[in-house]
Parts: C-alpha cells; structure tokens; sequence
C-alpha cells in the first residue's frame, strides 16, 4: 500500500500568518477576538475559543480591552475607515496577495475602469475585494456566468476593463474564462491573481488524484479552498473523501485499495494532517513502500514510515532495553548498542493519561523497537507501545482463528462505527455490530470496556470485531438460565425497555416480561408512562409464565401500596375525614377519602334536613369533613355522613342502619358506584 502526501498539504503563506498573529496576542496577554472565523477550520477555531478567542461579525461588538484580528480573507475598506474612526485596537492580517488584489482594484476604478472578479460573490475574500473598488464591479464563478454578465452588460465590450480573480479560483477555469473574455473586449485588463499556493495544490491534487486508487481531501468543509481541491480530484478519481479529522476515516473507505494520495486545503493546520496520515497508516498498517512526499513533515516521515512497516521489522529493530532514569516526559534507557536510549511518553503507551512515574522504576526491562537512531549526538529513540502493537496483532490473528472473545477499550466513535484497541492494536467496530439494538447511541461506549470477537481480518493488518455477536451469547446463555429456574412469585429488578398502550416490557436480565397497565398503578391510568419510562430501574415480580409461549406476565404494584390497605389501616367506623367531593349523582355524593378510595355521601347523609338534589348543598372540588359510618370490605365500599357531625334536629331523621341499608338497596347504587368509585381490586 502505498500513501503520498501532496508536498503543498497545510496552511499556505497567508492563513499561517493570521493565525500565529492570533497566538502571538494571546501570548502577549491580550483579549483578542476575530472578525470571523480566523480560518475555515473548525477544531482549530475551537481551540482558540478554548483560549478565549471570541468570534466577531462586526466592529461594534468588540468589548472595551479586546484586540480585534481581521482574518487572511480581508474586509472592504469601509470596515478598516470604521475601525480607525472608531478608535478600535485591531491587527490587519490580511493576506499580502489578497492585498495587492485590494491594491489594484481600488486604482483601476479610480480611473474609471469597470471590474470583473472571478469568484463566490458570497465568499469574505470577494466580498472584501468587492469593497475596495469604487466603481462598476461585477462578480463571476465560471464561463457561462462570465458569458451571461457579458451579453447583459453591453459596457464591458466598449469601455476598459480590469480583471482579477479570488486568490483560490481554479486555475484552469480562469484561464478559460479569461481567453474567452479576449474575444470580445479587447480592452480588458488581465491580472493572474490566484496564489502560487493554491496553483500549485490545485496541480499537485490533479496529478495524484490521476495515478492513484483513492483520494483523501483533509480540510474544513466550509473552506472554499478546501472544497475546490475536492472538486478537482473527483473528476479524476471516483473514490474521494473529503474529512475535517481523522476521526472519519474508516478501514471500509480502503477496501480494494492499493495506492492513496492525500492533499489538505490552506486552513489545515499540520497536527491534523499528521493525525489522518498516522490513522491511515494504522487502518491499513502500510507495507514497506509507503511513501510520505511531504518536505515540511520531515520530523514525521520516519514514524509513519516506520509505522506502515511494522510487519517488515527485522530482529535488530527489536531490542530489550534496562531502565536508567525516569521523567514524567520520558524514559532513559541501556539497550546495549553503545547509545542512550530514549522511549517518550507517547510512544510508551496509547494512554495518554499514563503517568510514566508511577508506571515504571529504574531497573526495569522494557520490549522495545527501534525507531531512528542519531549516531552524531549518540542518542536513539525507541518505542514499546509499538513493540506492544506487533505482539497484539499476532493476538488478534489467534483469536481470529481460535474465535477467542477479546477485551478491549472504545478509543474513538468514527463516522461508521467504533474503534477498540487491544493490546496496542486498532480494530474497527461498524455501526451493526458495535450494540445489540439499532437504536443504541455509539457515543455512549467512548472510554468504556467492551467484550468482542475479531470477525474478519484483511489486508494491511486491518481487523475488524463484533461487540454484538458477544452480546447475543451473553443474552441466549441468560435467557435459557431463567427459563431453567423461573417460578411465579420469583423477583427482579430489572430495565423498562418499551412501552405499549396497553403495558410496559421490562428486560429482567435476558427475557423481556409485559407488566399491563392495569398492573402499575392501584389508581386508574391512561397510560403506563404515567408510571415508568424507558430505561427506568423497576422491582417486578412474575404474575404468570406461558412456557409454550414463552411469555411471562410481570406484577409492579406492590401489596403495601394497595390503597384499601392503606385505608383499613388508616380509618375505621366512626373516623371522621377530610373529604374532597368528586362527582354527583342523584342520589348523592361521591368524595375522595385518599387516593384510590371513593365514599358514597347519600344524599340523606348531606345535611340535617331535606334535600332535594346533592347540588344544592355541595360542589365538586369542595372539601369537608364527613364521617364515615359503614364499611363493606368484600365490595370496597365506604359510606359517608356529613348530617352525622351536625347537631341533631326535631326532625324525624333516618338510623345510621338506615342509611347503609338505602345505600345498598338504591337500584342504581352498585352499578354507579362501580362505575364512578372505581373500586380497587386486591
């Protein structure tokens, strides 16, 4: 497998400027913002935030104390006049070639001559030049726009003109634009204004993307540069990728690929770059002819050369090395070839919370590889967590064959899956295998330990693992444990997994139990979420189990909670109770005791003298206290009598007994009672 790094990959002149203005202020101690994002590149930008770079979309938002930066793209001359009258610190970090750009439109419409630019009219470094000129301008993106603006534009066929281009525009099609321009004006004024930089990476992305099998494109997606090199490539090679880091490669991209060519836009900055280089070489664990064409990588080219030929590693790479000196950076170490040894924290261990104090003591052997050696000052620089990887992928390979369940810890979620590392080796997890639903969130594995089987191995060192299928095992041997012991009356706590109308369905570890609605609650519900959510912790209890089936029914409420429990235990004949009146019938009242339990006021039992309908005396929502003068325990009934706690009257009054007996004889009692009361069942 062979990867070339495009030689111009990163920031160009311009962009690296701007940004080390910003990290030059803020070393300074200065409060700066930028008027916009500083570059098309979103980790880089959030990094900066992190330092309390603030981001700006006009001058009057910049706080009292605050540097103002204006970013490579340049503004319109409009903006640098407010600034200055306005008395606000600011750093021009324009680019010097947009500023020539800025330079010649302004004279050239001074004398009067009509612009054209070819670019994104929405792009900032457009609008910045558009800004400058005070004249005629027009803007145009391709030939047919170019031939539109002339056809609709008569003038710039008689009077002069001035072109120039955004510093990013395609070479190739201004060149185009600017032959058919000619034939028709032939006072037009020609200025090649599109950076070297960006010629040159435009170039170098046509001829990588025309000799290799596949095109990865690093750069932010809202970066025009970016998006240009893109473009340029996917005519030549079907199989491009555009990513912001590399976290969104993955090993399926690289299937049935030989050779890889990689470029990267002007706001890219290099960890980045090193990053996607260093995950590809890891996804495919290059062969001995990799290659990294990159002159300002030098100080990388060896790693991730090393790193696509760790299955070439002859014994003298391997060497066992004695501990002489520790250092929270790095490890001194004697492996006997007349240099001093040194193995940095990084290449120690993938951990990079590993402190190298408490991990090692002077004595100790350490496996290690060689990774370059400087023979002049004597010194070389070695690696374990290397040496670590090849011992891991002959694990991996083991397990593989032997179909071994592997440990490991969830490094990375990428676009497409999880990535685990085990024993210093890389294995991608896809979105299928990596939980046991589809619904299942992949973020929610970062950082934690997880059990999987290598499923596949290719090319390049490349493996491939299932969390899922360790899961299905995990769940059929659970599964057939409980259907071997599970008796009605037996317990669980278990996880509410969904919920029906007409239930919930709780996982008691390995079998999925419906507890139905009439089952949460003791009170009447509309629905079971009233009660529980998905993804609650809930004690159950098996009500039923259909072995045939295998379906199990499940028991929430609790006994203790039943509320004519909590009521006998509460009241008795003669209490007298707080009541809120609920509903009204004709032949009386029906009040609220607590929750669950309903009392029959009849309306003889109302007031200490006649009435004529419940209305009269009560209203629904009211509370008053009544007293509770008979309880029927097998049909859960409770009656009530306010007229009991009134001061008797010479008037012929009805027996208590009276009243019990009217309550059960009245035709339409039971049936009303049944209905509005809503006695609970035990």
């Amino acid at each position: 497998m062979k990867i070339t790094l495009a030689k111009t990959a990163g920031f160009c002149f311009g962009v690296d400027r701007a940004v080390n203005t910003v990290y030059d202020l803020l070393d300074n101690g200065k409060k700066v913002c930028t008027l916009g994002p500083i570059i098309h590149n979103p980790q880089l930008v959030g990094e900066l935030e992190e330092r309390g770079v603030r981001i700006v979309n006009d001058a009057h938002e910049v706080a009292e104390g605050e540097t103002l930066v204006i970013r490579s793209h340049g503004v319109p001359e409009a903006v640098v006049n407010s600034l200055q009258e306005n008395k606000i610190e600011y750093f021009d970090a324009t680019c010097p070639f947009v500023s020539k750009i800025h330079k010649i439109v302004k004279e050239a419409s001074s004398k009067g001559d009509i612009i054209l630019i070819a670019g994104d009219q929405l792009h900032h470094e457009v609008i910045g030049i558009v800004g400058h000129a005070t004249g005629k301008t027009f803007v145009f993106n391709n030939e047919d726009e170019l031939e539109k603006l002339i056809k609709n534009t008569p003038e710039i066929v008689s009077e002069p003109v001035t072109v120039v281009s955004q510093t990013t525009f395609n070479k190739k099609t201004f060149e185009k634009c600017c032959k058919n321009l000619k034939k028709v004006c032939t006072n037009a004024q020609v200025f090649d204004t599109i950076c070297n930089a960006t010629s040159m990476r435009q170039q170098e992305a046509d001829s990588l993307s025309k000799v290799n099998d596949a095109m990865v494109v690093i750069g932010g997606r809202h970066s025009s540069n970016t998006a240009k090199l893109f473009s340029v490539c996917q005519k030549n090679c079907e199989k491009t990728l555009l990513i912001e880091t590399a976290d969104e490669l993955t090993a399926d991209f690289f299937e049935g690929v030989n050779s890889v060519g990689v470029v990267a836009g002007a706001s890219t900055p290099a960890r980045i770059i090193k990053e996607a280089i260093k995950t590809m070489s890891e996804i495919l664990n290059a062969v001995e002819d990799t290659e990294i064409a990159q002159k300002s990588f030098d100080e990388m080219t060896d790693e991730e050369a090393f790193e696509a030929s760790l299955s070439n590693l002859t014994g003298d790479q391997k060497v066992c090395g004695v501990v002489l000196a520790v250092s929270p950076s790095e490890i001194q170490v004697d492996f006997g070839r007349g240099l001093t040894g040194y193995v940095s924290a990084d290449e120690y261990s993938y951990d990079s919370n590993v402190n190298l104090v408490d991990e090692v003591k002077v004595g100790d052997k350490l496996n290690l590889i060689i990774m370059r050696t400087n023979d002049q000052e004597g010194t070389a620089m070695l690696s374990k967590r290397r040496y670590d990887a090849i011992a891991g992928w002959d694990k991996v390979i083991e397990a593989k064959e032997s179909a071994e369940i592997l440990t490991g810890t969830v490094r990375d979620v990428v676009k497409g899956g999880v990535v685990v590392t085990v024993a210093g080796v890389r294995v991608f997890i896809p979105a299928s295998q990596a939980t046991l639903s589809r619904n299942e969130a992949l973020e929610d594995l970062k950082g934690k330990e997880v059990s999987f089987r290598i499923i596949e191995i290719g090319r390049g060192r490349r493996a491939i693992g299932s969390i899922r299928s360790v899961l299905m095992e995990e769940r059929k041997a659970a599964q057939a444990k409980i259907w071997e012991s599970i008796a009605v009356g037996d317990r669980f706590t278990g996880t509410v997994k969904s919920i029906t109308n007409y239930g919930a369905f709780v996982d008691i570890g390995g079998v999925d139990g419906m507890v139905h609605i009439s089952e949460l609650s003791w009170q009447r519900i509309k629905n079971p979420s009233e009660v529980v959510l998905v993804g609650d912790t809930v004690e159950v209890y098996v009500k039923d189990i259909d072995t045939e089936k295998k379906k199990i029914s499940l028991g929430y409420k609790k006994a203790e909670d039943n509320p004519w429990v909590i009521f006998n235990n509460t009241y008795g004949i003669d209490s007298v109770v707080n009541v809120t009146i609920v509903s009204m019938t004709a032949y009386g009242a029906f009040a609220r005791i607590i929750p669950g339990v309903d009392g029959l006021i009849h309306i003889s039992q109302i007031a200490n003298k006649h009435v004529a309908k419940p209305q009269d005396e009560l209203k629904v929502g009211e509370s008053v206290e009544a007293k509770i003068i008979a309880i029927d325990d097998e049909k859960k009934r409770v009656s009530l009598s306010i007229r009991a706690l009134l001061p008797e009257e010479p008037a012929v009054e009805e027996t208590a007994e009276e009243a019990v007996e009217a309550v059960v004889e009245e035709p339409a009692t039971e049936e009303v009672v049944a209905e509005e009361a809503a006695p609970v069942e035990e």
